[in-house]
Formats: structure tokens, C-alpha cells, sequence
């Protein structure tokens, strides 16, 4: 048995810790109402233009954007992992990760090749431990998404997608559908899925000015940008909730843990008072 000394060193120990895991369930508190109000007001304008993009690619339209035309075959696909940069945060990048892998499974199982950009650095380091073809990555977003810190990485996709060079483009990332739920997501991008609903069985048309090459091909990089902005202030309302969860959890398992080593402090230190104790009526009896 541990002595006494010993077991009060891992008390203190153990103490210091569930401070620290306190201030940070209370930093990540703070910061999850912030990142959850971004997501929300972002939410609107993201689902808007997406439905937009939606009626332009069943639209009547003499011009046809390359991102709404399917490819017959498809040899290669883009994927966007969308991670966190720091842990602590439970199972949230763990999720998101195996979902990407199953995918990426999938592809190269049907002999696709792949290509990865990694927006956060457990999402880059991940894919470069695994030797995925990470050909863009952004990281140190810090606490809110900046679209002009997104757009170089996601460019690198859509370039790629006008050469020809990938066939399809698809998103990884945590969605948010409470404080205690959060769910890893895969959305593709590119080209624009889906089959006509009630709302586009007539094919809506519009009136484009000045021509519609110009308002399409504007919109529909605005479309893309808008929908991995969405992604990253998801995965960053994820992260907080999911940490301050977690650091909760820490914390109330530091308390069981004090409470039990302190039980057995206290049935050492009686051990060795008995002992004491004995040892004098011992040599009481003695003399």
C-alpha cells in the first residue's frame, strides 16, 4: 500500500488538474455561445444559396456551368476533411476522420483516385500519417472561419474540377444538432447533386443580366465558398460544445477520483495510528 505522503502528492496532483479542466469547460462555455450564434446566422444564407443553385442547375439555360454537369465516369474525387487544430474535444475529429476513411475506402476500392485538402491541423496530420495526396490545407483558424483564409485551399479543389483533373468533389465535417450531439457529416459538393423535388418540376428559368455565363459563374464559386464557410463554422460550433463536454466529464471524474484516494488515505492513516497504538500496549505489556 502506498504511503501517506505518497497518496496526499496525488490528491494535490489530481486537484491541480480539475482546475484546469474547470477553467477550460468554462473558456469553452464562453466560446461555444459565440460559435454557435455565427453558425446560426450563417445557416440562412448558406441553405438560400443553395437552393438557388439548385434551380439554376435545372434551369432552362442556354449556358451550362461546369459544376452542374455530371461526369460520365468518374477516375478521381476531391475530398475536404474539415478538423479541428487542437484536442481535447472527445470523439468529435475521431468521427469525422473515420467517415472520411470509409469514403476514401470506398473510391479506392472502385479504383478512384483521391485528392485531400485538410482545413485543421488534426485533419492535415491524420491525412499525412495515412500518405493521402493532400494537395492544399489551412490551419490556425482560430476561434472564428474567415472566408478570405478558405478560399485559397478550396480554389486548388475548384481549379482542379474545371481542368478535369477531379471528377467529383465532396466535404467532411461535424455537424452541429445540439450541445450534446454532434454528427460527422459527408456532403458532395460538386457536381451539384440531387434530383428534381416539386419545387423544380416546372424548371425554373431566369432572366440573367448582363449574360448568363457572368451571374452563373460568380454564383456558383459563391455557392461553394458559401457552403465551406457553413462547413467550418459547423465543425467550430462542434468543437466547443463537444470540449466543454468533455472538460465537464474530466472534471467530475477528477472529483470521484480525489474522493477515492482520499478514502484510501484515510484508511492508511488509521492503519497506522492501529499500528502505533498497538506497538505502545505492546511494550506496556512488555514492561
Amino acid at each position: 500500500m502506498a504511503s501517506g505522503k505518497e497518496i496526499r502528492t496525488k490528491i494535490k496532483s489530481v486537484e491541480n488538474t480539475r482546475k484546469i479542466t474547470r477553467a477550460m469547460e468554462m473558456v469553452a462555455a464562453a466560446k461555444m455561445r459565440k460559435a454557435q450564434e455565427r453558425m446560426r446566422a450563417a445557416r440562412p444564407y448558406a441553405e438560400k444559396i443553395g437552393r438557388v443553385a439548385a434551380h439554376m442547375s435545372f434551369a432552362s439555360s442556354e449556358y451550362k456551368h461546369p459544376f452542374v454537369i455530371k461526369r460520365e465516369q468518374i477516375k478521381r474525387v476531391g475530398v475536404i476533411v474539415v478538423t479541428t487544430d487542437k484536442g481535447l474535444c472527445g470523439g468529435l475529429n475521431t468521427n469525422a476522420l473515420r467517415l472520411a476513411v470509409n469514403l476514401m475506402k470506398q473510391w479506392e476500392t472502385a479504383g478512384v483516385g483521391i485528392d485531400v485538402t485538410a482545413i485543421g491541423n488534426k485533419g492535415l496530420g491524420f491525412m499525412q500519417r495515412m500518405g493521402a495526396q493532400v494537395v492544399s490545407h489551412e490551419v490556425g483558424l482560430g476561434d472564428a472561419p474567415h472566408v478570405d483564409r478558405l478560399v485559397g485551399p478550396v480554389k486548388v479543389m475548384l481549379d482542379a474540377y474545371m481542368d478535369g483533373k477531379i471528377d467529383a468533389l465532396h466535404v467532411v465535417y461535424s455537424r452541429f444538432i445540439n450541445t450534446m450531439k454532434q454528427e460527422a457529416t459527408s456532403t458532395q459538393l460538386l457536381p451539384l447533386a440531387g434530383e428534381p423535388s416539386k419545387e423544380l418540376e416546372h424548371h425554373w428559368d431566369y432572366i440573367y443580366e448582363p449574360d448568363a455565363k457572368s451571374v452563373v459563374d460568380a454564383l456558383l464559386v459563391r455557392y461553394v465558398e458559401a457552403l465551406i464557410y457553413q462547413a467550418v463554422a459547423e465543425n467550430m460550433a462542434c468543437e466547443q460544445s463537444a470540449r466543454m463536454v468533455a472538460m465537464k466529464a474530466a472534471s467530475d471524474n477528477a472529483k470521484n477520483v480525489i474522493g477515492e484516494l482520499k478514502l484510501v488515505y484515510n484508511k492508511t492513516r488509521q492503519a497506522a495510528i492501529t499500528k502505533e497504538l498497538s506497538e505502545i500496549v505492546a511494550g506496556a505489556a512488555a514492561v
